[in-house]
């Protein structure tokens, strides 16, 4: 109802800029003395001349249009639906003679009312618009905000704000790294100059907030641009997509606080899911440790691709049962099935593989707190090398087609535990796949921002308590990547295997951990050791100050992918493999030092941290 009520409110006032631009048209003709004979034609002109420019803007959906969005595109269509009225104009009053008095128009009245009314119909969208947004002004709950970046998308971006007298923000002006638009307008907003002239933009502007508006930009720019950011009072902001803005998944106003993940030194691993994900289709699919951040992304991502089966196995019933539930949530169709159970318990393993016949099987469960381990090895040794075990051998009794292990960086040359006995994990992988069907294989990765086990939670929290913010030490420093790029990595790493290799992924420069930490405290909205303190506690056990993804002898060979590669396998015979196991079983009765030993028999390289 309101459209038609502007459709023909439109309407009207065509019909009286056609009105105007006729009169107008006769009076210039006869410098403003009409003679008499064509007044009484006037108004027989201006209904038929009217009813054509109405019928001719309705069927080229001029009235669809929306003017506070007018631009060179609609005044293109204008001109043409000008150009076609009065054309139809002409042919009506010099081509048929259907009045008792025939209507004798001099022809200079049409190029006149022609350019008429494209001057008053296009002046009236225009005014509106103009006055629209000069209507539209900074208001005292408006943030003044400074885009970066005056191209398509930084442009969309000051229209949104300028249109949207509702929302947090009011853009004041641009900067651009492009010299060529420095001076100059866009959107009625100056560009003030480049990247490096934020700090003065921001102080003599009364900057409140600086929103990147470059979707296009590299992780590596994003650094830079909150790195300059982070020296002003401002607050940094990025914008959504420009594809999920233009698909409807996010609007402007969720313009979002600039993340840690945008941060890191590197662009995520983009890996096509759609050309790999063809083993997992139609599949039965086991993920072990289902409910841990990293299993329970393997489940979502696996679930897109309709496996015939997906088995959620999990020692903690909440974890599985919330995965399940969320899971069943969005694939109401999927076969799902949730099993308790522990990796440790060689019999049940035994029966869920007999019972079930997994075909594809992601092993995730572990145990993975360096400190927590170096307090409790004989738990770290059960878990992630006994478990393991366990999963695979069954695997491989049971004619498992493709089996994964989620590995890590601290399986290098290991200070810790944990990071030993994940490197025998890695051991048992590689010596099984010698005489087994199942192509066995383990992806290795470092630290992954959000996960349960990560540093971001622990910090967000300190920083919401008002701090202080605890880092190890000054000079520590980890790899990072997202929880979704560190499944994809494992999906792929299932596609590639030929069966035998570790998977490393190029993971860019590592980030130091004060860096991170200060950068958090500043995305929070306070000033590091102001606001929120950092105090170092020092080297936890089994922690080092700097990570590695590779031994020497491993080295790395480059796949398909042009971010993965694969070390070189450490050719352990199964049969050495289970002596070894067993002399560490033997000992997991003793202390702390023996079990340590015996890891190190079958781990040269595992050498204690000394704090």
């Amino acid at each position: 109802m309101r459209g038609k009520k502007r459709v023909f409110t439109l309407m009207l006032i065509d019909l009286l800029l056609v009105s105007l631009a006729i009169l107008y048209a006769y009076l210039l003709r006869f410098d403003f003395k009409i003679p008499e004979q064509y007044i009484s034609q006037i108004p027989y002109i201006i209904v038929s001349f009217g009813l054509i420019v109405i019928v001719s803007n309705y069927c080229f959906g001029i009235y669809k249009r929306m003017w506070r969005y007018a631009s060179i595109g609609e005044l293109i269509s204008l001109f043409k639906v000008a150009g076609i009225s009065t054309g139809a104009f002409f042919i009506l009053y010099t081509g048929y003679k259907f009045l008792v008095d025939p209507v004798v128009i001099p022809r200079s009245i049409f190029l006149i009312s022609f350019g008429l009314l494209i001057l008053l119909v296009g002046g009236s969208r225009l005014a509106w618009r103009m006055w629209r947004d000069s209507y539209i002004k900074i208001q005292p709950h408006h943030r003044r905000a400074l885009i970066v970046g005056a191209g398509n998308a930084g442009t969309f971006v000051a229209r949104e704000l300028k249109h949207n007298p509702g929302g947090s923000f009011y853009p004041i002006a641009f900067v651009d790294d492009d010299d060529t638009k420095h001076h100059l307008e866009v959107m009625g907003l100056p560009v003030l100059g480049s990247r490096k002239d934020i700090p003065n933009i921001v102080k003599n502007y009364d900057i409140d907030d600086i929103i990147i508006a470059i979707p296009s930009a590299k992780r590596k720019e994003v650094r830079k641009i909150f790195d300059i950011g982070k020296e002003t009072s401002a607050k940094v902001k990025i914008l959504p997509k420009v594809a999920d803005l233009i698909e409807g998944k996010v609007s402007i106003q969720k313009i979002r606080d600039v993340k840690v993940e945008d941060l890191l030194g590197r662009d995520p691993v983009q890996v096509d899911l759609e050309g790999i994900m063809g083993y997992v289709t139609a599949k039965r699919v086991l993920v072990t440790g289902a409910g841990g951040s990293i299993g329970s992304e393997l489940c979502r991502q696996v679930s897109q691709f309709n496996p015939e089966l997906l088995i959620l196995l999990g020692h903690g019933e909440n974890s599985i049962y919330q995965i399940e539930m969320e899971l069943r949530r969005t694939y109401p169709h999927l076969d799902i099935l949730p099993i308790i159970a522990d990796v440790q318990d060689k019999d049940r393993i035994d029966e869920v593989y007999k019972t079930l016949q997994p075909e594809v099987v992601f092993h995730a469960a572990a145990h993975k707190h360096v400190p927590l381990m170096e307090r409790n090895p004989v738990e770290a040794v059960k878990n992630n090398i006994i478990g393991t075990k366990n999963v695979a051998e069954c695997a491989s009794k049971y004619g498992t087609e493709r089996f994964v292990l989620i590995s890590t960086d601290k399986a290098v040359n290991p200070t810790s535990v944990m990071g030993a006995t994940k490197r025998v994990a890695e051991l048992i992988v590689e010596s099984l796949n010698e005489t087994s069907f199942t192509k066995f294989t383990a992806v290795r990765f470092g630290n992954v921002l959000g996960s349960r086990g990560s540093v971001i939670p622990l910090f967000k929290r300190q920083i919401e308590q008002g701090g202080p913010v605890s880092v190890t030490h000054p000079e520590m420093v980890r790899y990072f990547m997202t929880i979704p790029e560190a499944v994809q990595l494992v999906i792929q790493a299932g596609a590639l295997t030929k069966g035998g290799e570790v998977f490393i992924l190029d993971m860019g420069e590592p980030v130091k951990i004060l860096d991170l930490a200060q950068d958090l405290i500043r995305l929070s909205g306070f000033t590091p050791d102001e606001d929120i303190k950092i105090k170092f506690s020092g080297i936890r056990p089994g922690e080092k100050l700097y990570e590695e993804i590779l031994t020497k002898e491993e080295g790395a060979t480059s796949t398909k992918h042009d971010r993965i590669f694969i070390g070189k396998t450490a050719n352990w015979t199964s049969k050495e493999m289970e002596k070894e196991i067993q002399q560490l079983q033997s000992v997991l009765h003793k202390s702390p030092v023996d079990i340590k030993k015996a890891l190190r028999q079958i781990v040269p390289t595992f050498k204690e941290h000394v704090s």
